[in-house]
């Protein structure tokens, strides 16, 4: 799909015999195929079109967060080529700080709102209705169209009101959580939001499972999300040796308090 980063290199080895360069060339992995084990950090080469993506994003955020400014006091200006992943955690971040936990999903979802074209909730809702069918095609779509801000998934098999289907995804290790290596900006700048954009804009629900200990995520189409009160998320601690605003003393995070 267009929105993939290329994850396949080609690399030709010499022959120890001859020294000439085979016909066949070695396929490689690269690092946005297998995702770097906890603690370590991923390797994405991002094309065009994903840092495009990662522009667009970042400069509808901005609105919420602020334009950086120079040592001399102007506004930093970037062109929508000129953002990278980082710079998008990064000013990500920054519309977190300061806000309460309902205001920063406040602020997302209304970024999200703002992507899309007038009246597309509604036909969406129309030709989406919460249907098994639904949900299996919208699982189908996250994995390519989601892979340049979540990293590596794959469709699962999941268990909704009792029936199995094919509309979970499986996201291997989370490229936002690992960048950002704060519980409170996954699950107020993206779980909950995202929940709510699907469930409540569009009409159909959507639960994501962040796994803390691998940084992987399930997400659930058609399953119901619980309030946050009643979420396991709701006490989970803060990364002390990676997210840069922790508070490690704390035994949940701060951010999912107020």
């Amino acid at each position: 799909m267009a929105l993939m980063p290329v994850e396949l290199c080609f690399a030709t080895r010499a022959s120890p015999a001859t020294g000439t360069l085979p016909r066949r060339r070695a396929t490689v992995r690269c690092a946005a195929t297998a995702p770097a084990p906890m603690g370590e950090k991923t390797e994405y080469r991002d094309g065009p079109l994903e840092r495009a993506f990662m522009g667009l994003f970042a400069r509808k955020m901005e609105k919420y967060a602020g334009r950086k400014k120079k040592p001399g006091g102007e506004e930093e200006k970037k062109a929508v080529w000129d953002w990278d992943y980082e710079s998008f955690v990064d000013v990500s971040r920054r519309v977190m700080v300061g806000r309460s936990r309902a205001q920063q999903q406040e602020a997302v979802r209304e970024v999200l709102i703002s992507m899309l074209p007038p009246g597309a909730p509604e036909q969406f809702k129309k030709l989406f209705p919460p249907t098994r069918w639904a949900c299996e095609f919208n699982a189908a779509l996250t994995v390519p169209f989601f892979h340049w801000l979540v990293g590596p998934s794959e469709v699962v098999e999941v268990e909704v009101d009792g029936v199995k289907q094919r509309s979970g995804v499986l996201i291997k290790k989370c490229r936002y959580l690992e960048n950002s290596g704060c519980v409170g900006m996954c699950v107020n700048m993206c779980k909950i939001p995202t929940q709510s954009f699907f469930t409540d804009e569009f009409g159909l629900p959507l639960t994501m499972n962040p796994n803390f200990e691998d940084m992987s995520c399930e997400m659930i189409y058609g399953q119901v999300p619980p309030p946050l009160e009643e979420d396991p998320v709701s006490k989970q601690p803060c990364y002390p040796s990676l997210c840069s605003i922790s508070t490690p003393s704390a035994t949940i995070c701060p951010k999912l308090q107020n």
